[in-house]
């Protein structure tokens, strides 16, 4: 029997495992894929949104991701976990989008041959964005400046001057590897740094529940009937 309310279809669908949602919406009842919805959206939003940075093209991307797994969901195979399928169809989407957008530019690769792509955004400032960017600067230069003295100045000579390895070695009368391994223990110890004084907050970044969730809900839902409705409607007779 099909629950028809959005809040007991949500707690139905406590009980029930993924694979089990899949088994039933594969079987016709096409409106438990929003249990599958609700489970997964803050996840498949926070990786369209570290993508593209954006709010509304994170939306499209979480969007369209969820109507295509619906309309590819007799490919799913159970070889990964469902969470894991979604999720590469989430960030495929959304590196598509993002290569449209032409936001990412290569750079040189690192000391271990490794290659990086880094978005490059244009943006006007806002007093908000401003606010915010003081606020990090405030906090990362109160780290760098607790860095132990010889973490500090590699980090600041290699990271802010942008001095090559070679000659932050040759500034400080050390190696090139003591360099390369101070410059590896600061990056650490600013990581560990700047998440202890985030604080447990970390874990509520881009948030993505409440009325936005269920806006979501709502419209792909609404695609997906269409499609279904699309699907089963005959054919006209040929007279």
């Amino acid at each position: 029997m099909i629950v028809n309310t959005v809040a007991a279809r949500a707690e139905e669908g406590n009980d029930f495992s993924d694979d089990a949602v899949i088994e039933r919406v594969r079987a016709g009842e096409t409106d438990l894929f929003e249990i599958l919805m609700r489970r997964y959206n803050q996840r498949v939003y926070r990786l369209a949104r570290a993508v593209l940075r954006s709010d509304a093209e994170a939306e499209d991307v979480v969007q369209d991701a969820w109507v295509r797994a619906y309309t590819h969901l007799d490919q799913f195979a159970g070889r990964a976990a469902f969470s894991t399928w979604l999720s590469r169809i989430a960030l495929h989407e959304a590196w598509a989008r993002a290569r449209r957008g032409h936001r990412f530019r290569t750079i040189e690769p690192d000391a271990a041959g490794e290659t990086f792509e880094m978005k490059q955004v244009s943006r006007d400032p806002d007093p908000e964005g401003l606010a915010a960017s003081e606020e990090v600067r405030s906090i990362l230069e109160s780290v760098i400046e607790d860095l132990p003295d010889t973490y500090r100045t590699v980090f600041v000579l290699r990271e802010i001057e942008e001095l090559s390895t070679a000659e932050t070695a040759e500034s400080l009368e050390v190696t090139e590897e003591t360099v390369k391994t101070r410059l590896h223990r600061a990056r650490a110890v600013l990581r560990r740094e700047l998440l202890a004084r985030a604080g447990t907050g970390i874990r509520h970044a881009f948030p993505f529940m409440g009325p936005r969730c269920d806006r979501m809900v709502e419209t792909v839902m609404a695609r997906i009937r269409a499609l279904r409705d699309a699907a089963t409607r005959p054919f006209p007779s040929v007279s």
